[in-house]
């Protein structure tokens, strides 16, 4: 028992260290990222800070994957019951759940990952501000084949900096998420532009209605 007892604050404080390290130090890759890498030789990845980024483009990415940020400790509980009472396979993780499982965990849907982001997700809210969960979150996600980052998406698909990004270009990178393989920012579908316009509405919504506030 007392053996358990010191492992458990072994891990414990191993596990707070490495949600306060990423607090201040940029994750340097992921589990995604690597395993990309690894598989086509090399991916597009550069870290912008969240003041490099146009606010058009942070406000769009929330529109379009967690509207309500500004709003919850990490868990959307409405998007959660919502996604149950639907059968949805995707839908109620919020953008601090996305960062934990993508920064500290690995892609799946076993419970065992389940049960750690759900410890992870209120510590990070905790320590981290929203600002640096938002931030974490553009420079992780993938955007396209080889494509991680807001910095390397803006460059790939529109050849500006992020900091140049045009509400509808914004809108556009949002709209590829969270299926980036299958869409393109640069050369939309029909689906993808539609979800572009009510992206850029969502956007707009958010300013107005104060969704925004705590990233801007």
């Amino acid at each position: 028992m007392r053996w358990t007892l010191r492992l458990g604050v072994i891990m414990g404080v191993l596990v707070i260290g490495a949600v306060v390290l990423f607090s201040v130090v940029n994750p340097p890759t992921t589990h995604t990222i690597w395993a990309e890498r690894q598989r086509l030789g090399a991916v597009e990845h550069q870290w912008a800070d969240l003041d490099a980024v146009a606010p058009v483009m942070v406000r769009a990415v929330v529109a379009a994957e967690d509207a309500n940020f500004c709003r919850h400790w990490g868990f959307d509980m409405d998007a959660i019951r919502a996604a149950i009472a639907s059968g949805a396979d995707r839908g109620g993780s919020t953008i601090s759940q996305q960062v934990v499982k993508n920064v500290y965990l690995w892609q799946d849907r076993s419970y065992i990952r389940k049960a750690l982001e759900a410890i992870l997700t209120p510590a990070v809210e905790t320590l981290w501000s929203k600002r640096r969960i938002v931030e974490v979150y553009l420079n992780i996600a993938e955007f396209g084949e080889g494509v991680f980052g807001i910095d390397a998406a803006a460059r790939h698909y529109f050849g500006v900096a992020p900091a140049d990004l045009s509400a509808q270009q914004a809108a556009l990178l949002a709209a590829v998420l969270p299926s980036p393989k299958k869409r393109s920012a640069s050369n939309p579908s029909n689906a993808v532009s539609r979800r572009a316009r009510a992206i850029r509405d969502g956007a707009a919504t958010i300013r107005a209605d104060g969704r925004a506030a705590c990233f801007e």
